[in-house]
Parts: structure tokens; sequence; C-alpha cells
């Protein structure tokens, strides 16, 4: 059963300002720990019996607050749709479309829009899907890529292999990736992952600095203070000095073990640089089980001061700006006192890409 946008007059009748306004607004300023969830419970009510017509002020009321304040727009959404398929009501859907092609709207706004078409018409969100392959908004995207994955399962010899390789293209996430990587691999087509993916594989590293009583995280070692790749200092056992270091993982893992030695209680640091060809916003990805801190440029991002609590790729998303030319990016990890097996990993993986996980390759490769 498929529904179709208000008349102009109808969407009229219930006026998308004043009282819906308001109400709209308080649930938008809804925060953590129950802060005006009094306020969001009433309101919810009213955006709720506004009916059809406070869909498209609703989109565009979310994204604009936090995360809580998002939940509650998005079960005022669902339920307003629920109860018009239940009673027959016409639905905003190509308003609602139009909503969801805009890019220039909030991500969380466009998820909710796809989300909503889906329930009020499958078969409009099925036509529409296929476009959202390149979309900057990941979770949009990945229902796109998994049609092309689909797409290429059902076909045979050059043409799989031209199919796989045209999903590779627009893939981002890291699962659907390695379902594509395999075809292809089985196929004796070549992949190049840290390519693809944008991970940093040639460092410098230097280490071991002291983490006795895990106060290595706080102190401030030397590469903290300047980057001299010629320099030498004192570390835990001795002078230590920068050295080369390549990854040769698939997924850009830097493995403090194999240039340093198995150890424990110790930090240490890798630096890289990132030529970029212009100056623009971008992110630093990167996923560690150890305790780090990130500078680009000498300028400190993020750090996380914690120990063996799992190691995932784009674990901690660092939104920076890459200046035209070359940048410097400084990563310090540190490995505690653990002995278990499960606590001998003293490594990162890091990556420059864009909002939507697109690769950003130094200018150098």
């Amino acid at each position: 059963m498929k529904f179709f946008l208000y008349p102009l007059l109808c969407l009229c009748v219930v006026p998308l300002h004043g009282a819906l306004d308001d109400s709209l607004q308080a649930l938008a300023a809804v925060g953590h720990e129950g802060k005006g969830n009094e306020a969001a419970s009433a309101a919810w009510k009213d955006v709720v019996k506004a009916g059809p017509a406070a869909l498209p002020a609703l989109l565009a009321a979310t994204g604009k607050g936090g995360p809580v304040a998002d939940n509650w727009l998005r079960v005022a959404g669902d339920t307003i749709v629920q109860n018009a398929l239940s009673h027959g009501q016409a639905l905003p859907v190509a308003e609602v479309e139009a909503f969801l092609k805009d890019t220039a709207q909030a991500a969380a706004a466009r998820r909710l829009a796809f989300d909503l078409l889906k329930q009020a018409d499958a078969a409009r969100a099925d036509a529409v899907e296929p476009s959202l392959s390149t979309d900057p908004v990941q979770e949009l995207r990945r229902g796109a890529v998994q049609r092309l994955i689909e797409d290429a399962q059902a076909k045979q010899g050059e043409a799989a292999s031209a199919a796989y390789l045209a999903a590779l293209e627009v893939v981002r996430d890291e699962d659907q990736t390695r379902v594509i990587a395999g075809e292809l691999r089985k196929r004796s087509v070549p992949v190049d992952l840290p390519k693809h993916f944008g991970f940093i594989t040639q460092w410098q590293v230097i280490g071991p600095f002291e983490n006795t009583e895990r106060k290595g995280f706080e102190t401030v070692f030397p590469p903290e203070k300047e980057i001299r790749l010629e320099a030498a200092y004192e570390g835990k056992s001795g002078s230590v000095k920068w050295q080369p270091f390549a990854s040769g993982d698939e997924y850009g893992k830097l493995d403090f073990n194999k240039p340093l030695g198995m150890l424990k209680e110790v930090t240490a640091y890798a630096v890289a640089t990132f030529d970029s060809t212009e100056e623009r916003d971008a992110e630093i990805r990167l996923g560690c089980k150890d305790g780090w801190k990130v500078w680009l440029n000498g300028q400190f991002l993020f750090g996380r001061d914690e120990y063996h609590r799992g190691q995932q790729m784009d674990q901690y998303k660092l939104r920076c700006h890459l200046k035209q030319g070359t940048n410097t990016i400084l990563v310090k990890c540190c490995q505690n006192e653990q002995k278990e097996t499960w606590t001998v990993e003293w490594e990162f993986q890091l990556r420059v890409c864009d909002s939507a996980g697109t690769a950003i390759l130094t200018a150098a490769k």
C-alpha cells in the first residue's frame, strides 16, 4: 500500500509553528541524565497528536540537539507513521524522500527520513537506496553497498570481478570490505587495503620510556616537546633513538613489540608525516587497546588512559584540520603491567579520511 504527499492545503491544517514548533523545540532540548524529560514527555504527546503533517518539521528538528533528543524525535516519528498506517491516513512520503536526498541536512535527520520512508512505502525506499552508494552518511550507503555485493555474487567470471571492483570503490565498512576483498582475491585480483582505507604504514618509533605504576600517560617525555629524528634521549633502560618502522599489516597495525621487544610498564612514540594537497577538514581514526594520545602538528587532539578493553578499526574518530603541505602526526602508546596473554598487544592502527570514511592519501603515495 502506497501513501502520497498531502496537498499543500492539507499540510497547513496543523500549523508548523506555534504549539507544534514549541513542542519540537522541547524534544530537541532534552539532555543527558534526564534533563528536560518532564517537558519532553508532554511535548512528545503533542507532536504525535499532530499526526503526519508534523513529519517535515520533526525531521528538520532532528540532529539539532544531542543523541537523547534525537531518540525522542525518532520514537515520535515512528509512532506517527505507525498510527497513520493503522488508520489508513496519508503520509507525506514525497516530502520525506526529498528531505532524505538533501545531503545538506543533518546526518541523524536523513537516517530517520530513510527509516520512516521504509515504514511508509517500502517499495519507494527500495527504489531510492541504490542511489545512496556514495552518500556522505555511512549508515545510508551501507545498504546500497550490500546491494552491489549481492549483485556481484550473482555474476560469474569477469563480470563478477568488475562488479566486486565497483563495490570496492564505494565500500567503507570493514566487514563489507573484507567480503569484497576476499572475493576479488579468489579471482586473483589484487587489493591494496592499506591504500583503500588510508592507513599510515610508514613510521619512526622511539622507546621505551617509563610507565611504572601507569605514570607514563601523564609524563611529558621529550618527543612531546620536540620532534628531532636525529636526537637521542634517556629512556627506561638507557639511551633511545628514533628508528624507522614500516607496518606490513593489511589493517595498518603498528606493533611496538616488533621494533622494541615484548615489554611491560613502558611508553613509546610513533611519528609520521602526512602530505596534504590542500588545506581541509579531515578525521584521524585510531584503533588501540592501550593508553594513547594523538597530536597533529603539535596540537593535542585526544587521549584515553585505559588498557586492554578491546580494539577495533575506527574505534576513535578525531576531527582535525590538515594544512596544505606536510603535517606531523604523533602517537603516544603506553603498555601497562598486566601479564595475561591477552594483554601482550602494544599496538595501534591509524588512518586519515573524511567524515564518511573515504581515505585521504598522503601526496607522497
